[in-house]
């Protein structure tokens, strides 16, 4: 089975790591007896062309990051209940039943029009506010 040059370069970054699995290891060893060239250069660059890692994170940055998710996710627990709450007040509904039977379905809205769209204003608050952390906790998962 012949393999390609292409694809012996994208493993040499694991291979030059000394990540690569033994399998990993036979395949770019036995293929660089077969290319002079790129052996060469391997021996040249050897561990100089792999990128270099920056410096290493602090320790508490898992621990720091883990908490600011569990914190915004309250926050989005919180603001979505509120949400929901609020917009159910808003579109709530008077039922009129006379002899068992209903006679009139009306919005409360429309008998409260300041009160409740005071309620719904604020409902549309929350629900900025819970798609706003949600797309910063999109971007924080990248």
């Amino acid at each position: 089975m012949k393999i390609e040059r292409e694809v012996i370069l994208d493993l040499l970054p694991v291979y030059l790591s000394g990540e690569a699995s033994t399998a990993t290891r036979a395949l770019v060893e036995e293929h660089l007896r077969q290319d002079p060239e790129l052996a060469r250069w391997v021996r040249e660059q050897g561990a100089e062309a792999l990128p270099k890692a920056g410096p290493a994170p602090p320790p508490e940055l898992e621990l720091r990051s883990l908490v600011r998710t569990r914190r915004l996710l309250g926050v989005q627990k919180w603001l979505f209940a509120l949400a929901i709450s609020c917009t159910a007040i808003a579109f709530a509904l008077k039922i009129t039943f006379q002899d068992s039977r209903i006679t009139e379905i009306r919005f409360v809205i429309l008998d409260r029009p300041l009160e409740l769209g005071i309620v719904l204003a604020i409902a549309i608050v929350f629900w900025a506010g819970y798609y706003a952390v949600g797309r910063r906790l999109r971007s924080m998962a990248v």
